[in-house]
């Protein structure tokens, strides 16, 4: 938001440099980004004179040029050839002489003495747009005859060179979306030291000259709009507007149309209250209606866009069809130009959310719009209408033809609020001067209406929307004293605080690291997805207006996005795929909702990259256990402590659960083919998902404990068991750890056969067991007796026979 250092001075008396405001806003909260010294009219008009027109003939050579002689005040008048149609003897111009740089938006040229169609011209005539005073190319601009020949364009404009801060404005700060709001900030600051008020400009002097052009408002949806106000003003001329409002707003950048549009523009960046101006003879039966069309109407703004209109959208009518899109836009038909003799003048409050959702529907971003979306203040309605009115009867002349018509149903009062000093004490960290917070609280324009020696009733007026409670006062009253004026104390006192309960962030981001470590990437995908991927339709959790079909349930696993990331990086020739997702899950229980925690790892593709000394091998589902017993390993959760299944379902071909307790802490196994091809994956994908839940809460009671490690050798023996085929290993290895505890370290599986030479429904495995005791050397004679005991369990337990 760009902010005019000469403007911000029409309403506070002070010499306070640029650098020091912006120093001092930025210090108040209202941070500016940069700000520089501008000329409101770029090239600041150097080389641009006054002349008259001496004589004017026909080109010889070109139906539509003029040959004509200037004055310009120098010895001799010069000849400019001219195309103006509205060119004429004795009248007073602007002459751009040859040497002068004109600028049109960034680009620029030079004038030079030249033939046109061979005749000389020494100069040109300018029309207001060739210069950046205005948008107009009907023909040169005429001026004042009392203009002095000779005399500097840039004097006779009183072109001024200003100062303009660009503020980057916090969607909370309202109240600061214009030049009285920055004002004030600025006045409250200086107010501590210096008094400083703010000075308005009065509309004491409106009245009203007749009610022969009444146009009745009829209000049809309140809450959309819960004011209203309008006026007519009538025997209008619509022209250029004064100097002196053109080079306000170029000063902010804003291009000059005409003095009425001008003015609401003004109006707008002084108080901050939108304005719009319909030509009141364009209002169709005399009559504004504000209220919502039918869907898809078609109706074209002021950018003669034709635009379809949605049902939700707040139209400004008139008997017969809609003139402007509420807060937003106005239309093309009902617009003011230079015909125009009558105005029926707009000043209204239009509810927040209604514009923001209109204005982001049609894609527009105006600065109506800007500040509706954020908040206007509904009782500076009035104000801003009656400051329009004097404006443009003094730009454009013209009578007041109607009373002020103001709908306002429900007026939106100040509210209370209650403001103890010694919260005030506590959040600040100082205890300030009692009257100077009620001079910052006043310079803010917060009313005071009842004060004790505990503290102060406070009216917050419904401009400071972001101030609702106490502490919003005291951040008000902290931001205009300066943060950098609380004073630090010397000595700060300060406690550890013993945290019991369980860290789950510390958990979540060790587990994260570790699988980084492990060579995965981390993906964020969207929790909304497709209810064709789910059999089940009963337990999904549906959205009431999804964006489409493809985003309406939530997800209930996180299987469907990974594989819709797989595809994703397949179709870009990256089939080799190590990821993992930690999210939540959604389902509908009976009569509520659930949400769990997961993550979700996928591998699929080659194990590692092919190179000169190692060949591509395929991802398998033992590549996969083996990440998930690294992630118990670290977290101290002991694989013998599980109770293992086997199992096949809809989203795996065949898959291994790890339960504790008759919970489920992780499933993992080989992606159903089926969902593959759905999905048109070519290589196998292997997935695992852990129950977050369950994993922190077993996570969070695991003690770590480090030993030394062991001083003495361990020894090797290896077993060739024969056992039935629907025994697994893992029975094997919890065996032979709850008959050796001490001694036994560690059991492998190195050989599995199946085949030959075996009996039917028998499997041979392979095993090594590693032994090793802490305090001293083993002999054979220890190992041997161990050994025995094992083959001994092995075959009462398991049945198994040595090979």
């Amino acid at each position: 938001m760009k902010i005019s250092y000469s403007w911000l001075k029409n309403y506070i008396k002070t010499d306070i440099k640029p650098e020091e405001v912006a120093q001092l806003l930025t210090d108040t909260g209202l941070e500016v980004e940069g700000f520089e010294k501008i000329q409101t009219v770029k090239g600041g008009l150097e080389g641009l004179v006054i002349g008259e027109v001496l004589t004017k003939t026909k080109h010889p050579d070109a139906d539509r040029l003029n040959v004509t002689t200037v004055n310009v005040g120098g010895q001799e008048p010069l000849q400019i050839v001219c195309g103006a149609a509205n060119v004429a003897v004795g009248q007073k111009v602007v002459v751009a002489t040859v040497g002068t740089t004109l600028y049109n938006g960034e680009e620029s040229f030079q004038i030079k003495k030249s033939k046109i169609r061979g005749e000389v011209s020494e100069g040109m005539i300018c029309a207001e747009d060739e210069i950046g005073l205005g948008n107009s190319h009907d023909g040169i601009m005429v001026l004042n005859a009392d203009a002095k020949i000779g005399s500097l364009a840039k004097e006779y404009f009183k072109i001024e060179d200003d100062f303009v801060f660009e503020i980057g404005l916090t969607p909370n700060r309202t109240d600061a979306t214009s030049h009285i709001g920055v004002a004030r900030d600025l006045a409250a600051a200086l107010n501590i030291k210096n008094p400083t008020t703010i000075v308005r400009p009065s509309v004491d002097a409106f009245k009203v000259d007749n009610v022969n052009l009444t146009i009745p408002v009829e209000v049809l949806d309140t809450e959309r709009c819960p004011r209203y106000t309008g006026i007519t003003l009538s025997g209008i001329e619509v022209k250029d507007s004064p100097d002196w409002l053109k080079n306000k707003l170029l000063a902010i950048g804003l291009k000059p149309i005409n003095n009425i549009v001008d003015v609401t523009n003004f109006v707008l960046h002084e108080t901050g209250q939108p304005l719009h101006a319909f030509d009141a003879d364009k209002i169709a039966g005399k009559k504004v209606i504000v209220k919502t069309v039918a869907d898809q109407t078609v109706f074209t703004t002021l950018d003669d866009k034709e635009r379809k209109l949605s049902a939700n959208d707040l139209m400004i009518c008139n008997t017969n069809e809609p003139m402007c899109i509420a807060g937003v836009f106005g239309g093309a038909k009902s617009g003011v130009n230079n015909s125009t003799k009558n105005i029926f003048l707009e000043s209204a409050y239009f509810n927040p959310v209604s514009v923001r959702k209109t204005a982001k529907f049609h894609g527009l971003n105006t600065d109506a719009s800007f500040r509706y979306e954020r908040g206007a203040d509904p009782n500076i309605t009035v104000y801003a209408l009656k400051r329009a009115i004097l404006l443009m009867q003094e730009v454009a002349g013209g009578k007041v033809s109607s009373e002020i018509i103001d709908v306002y149903p429900k007026p939106i009062q100040d509210f209370n609020v209650e403001l103890a000093y010694s919260t005030c004490d506590k959040l600040i960290g100082e205890k300030l001067d009692r009257a100077i917070i009620k001079k910052i609280l006043l310079s803010l324009e917060i009313k005071i209406v009842n004060e004790t020696a505990e503290g102060l009733m406070l009216q917050i007026p419904p401009f400071k929307a972001d101030v609702q409670r106490d502490v919003d006062v005291v951040e008000e009253i902290l931001r205009v004293f300066g943060y950098n004026n609380i004073k630090l104390p010397d000595l700060m006192s300060s406690a550890l605080v013993y945290r019991p309960s369980v860290d789950k962030d510390k958990i979540i981001n060790t587990l994260s690291d570790l699988l980084v470590s492990q060579g995965f990437n981390e993906i964020l995908s969207n929790s909304l997805t497709k209810s064709s991927y789910y059999q089940e339709k009963d337990s999904l959790v549906k959205l009431l207006n999804p964006l489409s079909s493809e985003l309406d349930v939530m997800r209930q696993t996180l299987l469907f996005n990974g594989l819709e990331t797989i595809v994703y990086n397949q179709n870009r020739k990256s089939p080799n795929i190590k990821f993992f997702e930690i999210g939540k899950t959604y389902t509908k229980q009976s009569d509520k909702f659930v949400e769990n925690s997961f993550v979700g790892i996928f591998i699929s593709g080659n194990y590692a990259q092919e190179n000169w000394n190692v060949s591509k091998s395929a991802t398998n589902f033992f590549h996969l256990k083996g990440y998930v017993q690294t992630i118990l390993e670290k977290f101290g959760l002991a694989e013998a402590n599980f109770l293992f299944n086997q199992e096949s379902d809809s989203l795996f071909n065949y898959a291994l659960t790890y339960q504790l307790n008759d919970k489920e802490l992780v499933k993992l196994g080989k992606v159903s083919t089926k969902i593959q091809k759905q999905f048109d994956i070519t290589n196998e994908v292997f997935y695992a998902q852990i129950n977050l839940d369950n994993f922190i809460k077993l996570a969070s009671k695991t003690k770590i404990q480090y030993k030394e490690i062991g001083k003495y050798p361990s020894v090797r023996r290896d077993l060739a068991l024969l056992i039935d085929k629907q025994i697994n290993y893992h029975q094997l290895e919890k065996l032979a750890y709850k008959q050796e505890k001490r001694l036994l370290k560690q059991v492998n599986l190195f050989d599995v056969y199946e085949g030959k030479n075996l009996e039917e429904g028998k499997k041979s495995y392979a095993v090594s067991f590693v032994f090793q005791d802490d305090e001293k050397t083993l002999t054979d004679v220890q190992i041997d007796k161990t050994m025995e005991r094992l083959i001994q369990v092995f075959n009462t337990e398991l049945g198994a026979k040595l090979r």
